[in-house]
């Protein structure tokens, strides 16, 4: 260990001491349950899924009501959580529903393509074809002109 960080280490060795020193001189003030803004204790009747039970101190059942009540706060939350999951879920269904929807336009809309790229095709063969027999009957005359031309009329 370094002179520095055995330097730190005995400052908060004095640190821990003082403060401890400050705690065991003191009186502690009576502990008091005091809601805050931020996290106000729940109020309101105790749930009904529970009763005290015979013989318990006052002390017991006011601590158990305030547990009960702080679970039965969270179990509201996590219901209120299950129900927004539920909504977006609802939301993806009907997103989910709209993309089907959308897929089916885009096959119909690749099987017009596909139709009307057979459609050139099969025009552009026929034009070819013709285009070769137009070539084949002008071949066919040019001989025969040809012919004509060399034999004595």
């Amino acid at each position: 260990m370094s002179f520095s960080e055995e330097l730190l280490a005995r400052k908060f060795d004095d640190i821990e001491r003082d403060i401890g020193d400050q705690i065991s001189h003191r009186a502690l003030p009576p502990m008091r349950i005091v809601p805050s803004d931020d996290h106000p204790l729940p109020k309101g009747p105790m749930p009904d899924y529970v009763e005290h039970r015979d013989g318990v101190n006052q002390a017991g059942k006011l601590s158990a009501e305030v547990v009960i009540r702080e679970y039965d706060a969270a179990v509201k939350e996590i219901e209120a959580l299950g129900t927004e999951l539920s909504e977006a879920a609802r939301r993806c269904e009907m997103m989910v529903s709209g993309v089907h929807a959308t897929v089916a336009e885009i096959k119909e809309l690749a099987a017009n393509y596909r139709d009307e790229g057979k459609r050139y095709f099969l025009k552009i063969e026929e034009c070819s074809l013709m285009t070769s027999e137009v070539r084949t009957v002008c071949e066919d005359l040019k001989k025969k002109i040809a012919a004509n031309a060399t034999t004595p009329a």
